[in-house]
This record gives structure tokens, C-alpha cells and sequence, in this order.
């Protein structure tokens, strides 16, 4: 027997609509749900309903946020608008680390340059607690002008740097060759935004101008494809198939890697594989294996 009082489906459309349009949001970033303000007495915050975070540095204090998950493989993008203007001294890191005194780490750092000069963007990996593998690079684009997307690909096989899909960097598991490789510990995201004018800008000699603080850079579609890891376990080891983590063996292929030589041979600025100066003993063991 039917209901008189019970609502025509057509009725009911739009409130069904809503609803999967709700779901549909939470179920994308969400920097309430996904993160954590972790310093800055308030110079972090978190806008548009979880959709826009920003951080912020005056002289008396930067700021940073954590997620609230680790991470054990992943593919992570970010979309971020850096600080505008005169950012000389200034670093806003946005990196993946795990904790202790060998730590692994996958780090972008952007670091600020006068009105007018390029920012750098600095990459780096450590395993183990070492790193002492720096790349860096010129963009080629303006940076403050948009929101663009910087991602870290981490799988068992390799560390892919991109911005807006483009890959700039490639680091290999060569453990075979001796090489410590990020594996074994489970990683959160953090980012800051920081005064580093001992050394950021031209070595440390161009200091960070007060005068045009408070200094903010923005954030937001977060996104992780990634293993979360919780209570010793990874998500990705249930029995279910694990038909969405194609990125856990993703390589380059031909096209991304004519890519990779294009931004390598046009916009790097410095690769510790070719600082024959500074490795006197000799180039690291992974500079020699392609």
C-alpha cells in the first residue's frame, strides 16, 4: 500500500542531487579533514569551507600544517600560489618526511628572490637521514601570478618530481648499487613558510624586507592517491585488488621522459651530480647509473 504522504521521486531529485553532491565534496581534499595547523599562533588558517589554506610569516613567526595521515607510496599533488612581490628570504617547503634521527624526506622548497627575479625551486631526498642530493631549477612560469600543481610521485621503483604534470626530476631505488632508497618509512606531508635569509636568496646576502610583510602563500586541491598508514598497516594491503594504485609501478614513459631532458636541459640551475667540487672523494654512486 503506498503512502500519501510519502514524496513523488521527482520531488526527491534535488535533494538526492544534493547529497551526492555533498558526498562528492568531502570526498575530494578537504583541508579540515586532511590536515592539521601545526605552528604559527594563527598565521595558518583554513578557508572556504576547507577548500583554501594559507600560510603567512611576519617578522615574529612563520607558519606550517601537517596531514593528519602518514603515507607508505603515494601520489600527492598540491596546488600552490607562492608569496608575490619582493620574497627574497622567504622559503615555503612542501615535503613528505618521516621522523627520527634517520629519517627519509622528499622535499620541494621554494625559495623567494627580489621583485622581478625567478624563484628557485630546490628538490631534494634524503634516506636514512642523508641526503646531500639537491636539483634545482628555474620555473617557467610566474609562480605568485596562479595556483599550479606540484606533485610527488613515490612508489617501491622511483621519486618522480612534477609540476602541472610536467616532470622535472627522477630519483631511482639503486639499492642494488648501494643506494639507500625511501621504503621502509611511512611518511606525513608538512609545509611551511619561514624566514631563511641566512641562506635562501643569493647565498644569504639579500635579507628579507619586513617592510612588505605579512608574506602568504596559498594552498588547495590537495589530492593523495597513496597508501595510508595506520596501526602498522598499510591500506593497500587488503585482499581487495587494488585496481585505482596504478602509480605504485608507474615509470616514464617516452614522451615524459623527452619531457624530463626539456625542463633538465633548459631550466636546472644546479645538480649535485655534476659538483665534481664538491665530491673530491667522487660523484655519488647514483649520479654514474642511468
Amino acid at each position: 500500500m503506498t503512502s500519501h504522504n510519502s514524496l513523488p521521486f521527482c520531488a526527491m531529485l534535488p535533494l538526492l542531487l544534493s547529497i551526492f553532491s555533498s558526498m562528492a565534496a568531502i570526498a575530494s581534499g578537504n583541508f579540515y579533514r586532511d590536515f592539521d595547523i601545526t605552528w604559527g599562533d594563527g598565521r595558518g588558517k583554513i578557508l572556504n569551507n576547507g577548500d583554501l589554506l594559507t600560510l603567512s610569516l611576519d617578522k615574529a613567526s612563520g607558519s606550517g600544517f601537517q596531514s593528519k595521515n602518514e603515507y607508505m607510496f603515494g601520489k600527492i599533488d598540491m596546488q600552490l600560489k607562492l608569496v608575490p612581490g619582493n620574497s627574497a628570504g622567504t622559503v615555503t617547503a612542501y615535503y613528505l618526511s618521516s621522523k627520527g634521527s634517520t629519517w627519509d624526506e622528499i622535499d620541494f622548497e621554494f625559495l623567494g628572490n627580489l621583485s622581478g627575479d625567478p624563484y628557485i625551486l630546490h628538490t631534494n631526498v634524503f634516506s636514512q637521514g642523508k641526503g646531500n642530493r639537491e636539483q634545482q631549477f628555474y620555473l617557467w612560469f610566474d609562480p605568485t601570478a596562479d595556483f599550479h600543481t606540484y606533485s610527488i610521485l613515490w612508489n617501491p621503483q622511483r621519486i618522480i618530481f612534477s609540476v602541472d604534470g610536467t616532470p622535472i626530476r627522477e630519483f631511482k631505488n639503486l639499492e642494488s648499487n648501494g643506494v639507500p632508497f625511501p621504503k621502509n618509512q611511512p611518511m606525513r606531508i608538512y609545509s611551511s613558510l619561514w624566514n631563511a635569509d641566512d641562506w635562501a636568496t643569493r647565498g644569504g646576502l639579500v635579507k628579507t624586507d619586513w617592510t612588505q610583510a605579512p608574506f602568504t602563500a596559498s594552498y588547495m586541491n590537495f589530492n593523495a592517491d597513496a597508501c595510508i598508514w595506520s596501526n602498522g598497516a598499510s591500506s593497500c594491503n587488503s585482499n581487495s585488488p587494488s585496481t585505482g594504485n596504478g602509480w605504485l609501478s608507474q615509470e616514464l614513459d617516452t614522451t615524459s621522459q623527452e619531457r624530463l631532458q626539456w625542463v633538465q636541459k633548459n631550466y636546472m640551475i644546479y645538480n649535485y651530480c655534476t659538483d665534481n667540487k664538491r665530491f673530491p672523494q667522487g660523484l655519488p654512486p647514483e649520479c654514474s647509473i642511468s
